[in-house]
């Protein structure tokens, strides 16, 4: 009896203490735990279907879209929930446009979600309004986004371009990627093990946050206005690549950057990373020519090596340094001039006289404080820094055709921030196309960017003196071209022969003009470089000064500068002819001839290495552009 009753009693506490234990463990479950345990339950049910964050827009410096998106889903599955699998991977192929094994495979992984890639990304409305008319269990559309462009090519290589998951690849997209991406939201939603819908759980909806809109520097107007001038010339002289440059001297705020070739960003695959990868105007390099000669005549003014009305040079169209010749584009020479005219002219030798009074350490200080051999800083990836002499490897020569622009190597991008110093005051600005960054729910400034000036190169008195000068090339020198009625226009011409494995290339120049406006108080500066035009002569007064007038004369109309009542008279007006004397070719060699720079055409006739004849005879006044014939024979 005893021991039935001892039994009954340790049963008794076993059940007492298993109830007590379920009860406990009940408690924690329900109080001490729940939210925990509740987590990782709908953790393991919860399923997410992205939903992604709009890129932000990205405006002109007025507030015009030029890139902006469109709605464009994408297709995801949950495999689990497909029941038949070979009708969904056809009626899927068939939407899509891809194999119906490649959809199958898909459809057969073991994951709970698969995203159909690329077939299935940026699907158009109809794929979209087909998919929802199947009805395929397990097959979910999702919200994505296509960038768009309003002004279809314009801008493209500064732009850049995004990839199918909407990063940024090139360009300002890539630059400022984390800025403009924002961030992703999803929908969260239930599944038992199975996959199957829990219907008594709510779906939950994180919303995405859209990435912050950019502003920029750009000036729609003027860029349409250099697409337009760069499409002409594309056109009339089939170069092999051009670029231009629109910028406010004073603040270096990018208005206008363009170049040739280009690309459409939605389909920048169909184009070769030579063009989708390289922003010409910041990336090319090559030698300057001419427009170089706006920095070697601000360092002489600076020092005061040269007095521009009263100092005078003589040019027999040659100069002598350190045994080699080095010739003016006239070979025929300028004569008795001032060297006011020499900067007219583009005189060559006068050029390298500056350079001699100025001496190598001088010179080259300055082109150092212009900001040539380094990057300028402009907030685009892919700029270069040039290529410079070494300062203890520069001889007699080396300076002299410095001086003149010739054996160095710049960037556009150096080029115009460098002008733009000489032309504003003295004043180095850093180029910038990124002005200020805005919430795109609050409208608010999220971050605006100052113009930022490096330092003062020369003084006002010298930069008037070089506006001055560089006005006169414009109305009464090489730079006639690029002249415009009621504007007051500075700039200088560039010819410069191409160099191919440390070899000058023949018949091939790059041909430049760089202006300014209104040369009292400049307000847009322009580059226009043309590389290897075609069925016209290479010169940069002929081919890339007009469109730069052309670029100048709308630019200015758009931004409301208002004209002036005085300037400089031009020397030839419209329709009068530019006129230049032929030069005696007779006797000159084959290697001769190609050093000529003049802006004239020579149709060259004939076998032998010497000129035996040509037309019109020498001193021959012939217009601008005019064909002179020359015959080569061999000496008699």
């Amino acid at each position: 009896m005893r021991t039935i009753r001892k039994r009954l009693i340790i049963a008794l506490m076993l059940f007492s203490a298993i109830i007590l234990i379920m009860t406990t463990r009940m408690f924690i479950v329900q109080f001490v735990s729940h939210n925990t345990l509740l987590t990782k339950a709908l953790d393991s049910w919860s399923r997410e279907l992205p939903m992604e964050a709009q890129r932000g827009t990205i405006y002109d410096r007025n507030g015009e879209i030029i890139v902006t998106n469109k709605l464009a889903p994408s297709v995801f599955i949950i495999p689990r929930q497909i029941e038949d699998r070979a009708a969904t991977a056809k009626a899927l192929a068939e939407i899509l446009n891809m194999p119906e094994e490649k959809a199958l495979e898909y459809i057969e992984k073991p994951s709970y979600m698969e995203k159909i890639h690329p077939e299935g990304r940026k699907l158009s409305f109809e794929q979209v309004r087909q998919i929802e008319d199947a009805e395929l269990a397990g097959v979910f559309i999702a919200d994505d986004y296509e960038r768009q462009y309003p002004n279809d090519r314009s801008l493209s290589h500064v732009l850049g371009f995004i990839g199918v998951d909407n990063q940024g690849l090139s360009g300002l997209e890539l630059m400022h990627d984390d800025m403009l991406k924002g961030e992703n939201g999803t929908i969260d939603f239930y599944t038992d093990a199975k996959g199957q819908d829990m219907e008594d759980m709510t779906a939950q909806y994180n919303t995405p946050t859209d990435g912050n809109d950019l502003y920029l520097t750009i000036d729609e107007r003027i860029q349409t206005i250099l697409e337009r001038e760069l499409t002409n010339a594309q056109i009339e002289y089939d170069p092999d690549q051009m670029l231009a440059i629109a910028m406010d001297p004073k603040t270096g705020e990018i208005l206008g950057m363009a170049s040739r070739p280009d690309f459409h960003p939605l389909s920048y695959q169909e184009t070769t990373p030579e063009i989708y990868n390289r922003i010409l105007p910041i990336w090319s390099t090559y030698e300057p020519g001419s427009t170089f000669k706006i920095i070697t005549l601000a360092a002489a003014l600076e020092e005061g090596k040269v007095d521009l009305n009263k100092d005078e040079f003589y040019d027999p169209g040659h100069v002598e340094i350190a045994g080699t010749r080095l010739r003016c584009w006239d070979r025929d020479g300028h004569g008795q001039q001032t060297f006011l005219e020499v900067v007219q002219n583009s005189c060559n030798p006068g050029f390298v006289e500056m350079g001699n009074r100025l001496g190598e350490d001088t010179l080259f200080s300055y082109i150092d404080k212009f900001g040539f051999g380094e990057k300028t800083g402009i907030d685009l990836q892919g700029e270069s820094s040039g290529i410079l002499f070494p300062l203890d490897e520069v001889g007699p020569l080396e300076l002299a055709t410095t001086a003149f622009g010739q054996g160095v190597s710049v960037t556009p991008i150096q080029q115009i921030t460098a002008v733009s110093a000489a032309v504003n005051g003295g004043y180095l600005p850093t180029p910038y196309i990124a002005k200020k960054w805005v919430d795109p729910e609050s409208g608010e400034t999220v971050e605006e960017i100052e113009p930022d000036i490096k330092r003062r190169v020369i003084s006002e008195d010298t930069s008037k003196q070089v506006r001055e000068a560089l006005e006169t090339v414009v109305a009464q020198g090489t730079g006639r071209g690029a002249f415009v009625d009621m504007y007051r226009v500075g700039g200088k011409t560039g010819t410069a022969q191409k160099v191919e494995d440390g070899q000058y290339m023949e018949d091939s120049y790059i041909v430049s003009f760089i202006g300014f406006a209104p040369s009292d108080d400049p307000e847009l500066i322009v580059y226009v470089a043309i590389d290897h035009p075609k069925n016209t002569v290479q010169f940069g007064g002929v081919v890339a000064a007009p469109i730069v007038g052309n670029i100048l004369e709308d630019g200015l109309g758009v931004l409301g500068v208002e004209p002036r009542e005085t300037q400089v008279e031009k020397e030839y007006r419209w329709p009068d002819p530019i006129t230049y004397t032929v030069p005696d070719f007779i006797g000159m060699t084959t290697k001769e001839l190609k050093e000529v720079l003049l802006p004239l055409e020579l149709d060259i006739q004939g076998t032998g290495d010497i000129v035996i004849e040509q037309s019109p005879g020498p001193k021959v006044t012939v217009n601008e552009g005019s064909t002179i014939r020359i015959m080569m024979g061999d000496e008699e």
